[in-house]
């Protein structure tokens, strides 16, 4: 099912990095995230919920710029 507020979602098991981009568009790196972590938020029934219980505050974080890239092709699209 959609979520109304998670647009989408990776993880690296090597570096336990998840990114999440919002449906605002903003974008978010995950420092630490346990495997079993991101299964579980990649199978919520709600991931806006299961983010705001089991993610949010409890990871550190840094918010990921768009690039001119990233821009260009917003824009192109």
């Amino acid at each position: 099912m959609p979520s109304t507020a998670i647009r989408h979602l990776t993880y690296s098991p090597v570096t336990r990095e998840m990114r999440v981009t919002f449906t605002s568009g903003r974008r978010y790196a995950y420092a630490q995230v346990p495997p079993h972590v991101h299964a579980a938020f990649s199978t919520a029934p709600s991931r806006g919920a299961f983010f705001n219980h089991c993610i949010r505050d409890r990871f550190a974080y840094r918010e990921i710029e768009r690039s001119d890239a990233d821009r260009q092709r917003r824009r192109a699209g």
